[in-house]
């Protein structure tokens, strides 16, 4: 299947000092950068079938998926180094995924600077938030599935602990202090919140979330599914294609 053909690529950073994978699904349409899991590699999203729930927009040359390494949500799930470490890693990967992976994702587009698109589940749906409102420059659209978006109680420490890495890298804690063109150009992006009610999920992140990104003006939608929908792949493999089949037919 021509639109289905899989490119991985592998290459030393110095942001985040070791190695990372970024994987790339079909050839034409709009550009989505979907992120794994907490302990989850680039291809963690092909493995767990979400890939093969997009392939018919794939196919259709609607959407080229794109992933890389969840590396700050493997180092949190590792208790890698100090908190403060991990705090420091988690600021290097969205720095990463700005000058790193959205350069690799244009080049792949044929050197057009093309909107990108980010989605994610569970810490996935985190940084997919978290990119869009810290770069609105080169994101214009996110999907949260399942999200966790405050992370400091991962981190095994109290706000007092919190460092400006992790400030700048979490949503929920900066979006009150944005102000000027930054916010100005957020104000025109989207975010939408998709989960369950059944087992283990917590409604109330995404209504903090939801509430965070209201109280500054950026559009932004809850959407759930009611209690037969749980935190786990069937849920997302179902919400996330019902999504971007909807976003890609309207343009």
């Amino acid at each position: 299947m021509a639109g289905s053909d899989k490119i991985v690529e592998r290459w030393y950073t110095e942001r985040l000092q070791r190695e990372v994978t970024f994987v790339r699904w079909g050839h034409f349409g709009q550009p989505l950068l979907l992120f794994p899991t907490a302990g989850g590699d680039a291809e963690e999203v092909e493995r767990m079938w979400l890939v093969r729930s997009l392939m018919p927009l794939i196919e259709a040359g609607l959407l080229k998926v794109y992933s890389c390494d969840s590396v700050a949500g493997r180092a949190l799930v590792a208790q890698e180094g100090s908190p403060q470490h991990r705090m420091w890693l988690q600021d290097q990967y969205h720095r990463y995924v700005r000058h790193e992976v959205v350069p690799a994702i244009h080049e792949d587009c044929g050197g057009q600077r093309l909107p990108i698109w980010t989605a994610g589940a569970s810490i996935g749906a985190f940084h997919a938030v978290a990119t869009l409102c810290r770069f609105p420059d080169v994101f214009t659209k996110a999907i949260g599935m399942s999200g966790s978006y405050n992370l400091l109680r991962f981190f095994g420490v109290g706000p007092e602990a919190m460092t400006d890495h992790f400030f700048v890298s979490s949503p929920i804690h900066f979006l009150p202090t944005l102000g000027g063109p930054h916010l100005d150009l957020l104000r025109k992006r989207f975010v939408l919140l998709m989960l369950g009610e059944g087992r283990a999920e917590n409604l109330a992140e995404s209504w903090a979330m939801a509430n965070a990104l209201g109280r500054r003006g950026v559009p932004n939608y809850v959407d759930s599914w009611g209690p037969d929908w749980h935190h786990d792949w069937p849920s997302w493999r179902v919400m996330l294609p019902k999504t971007l089949t909807a976003w890609t037919q309207r343009g």
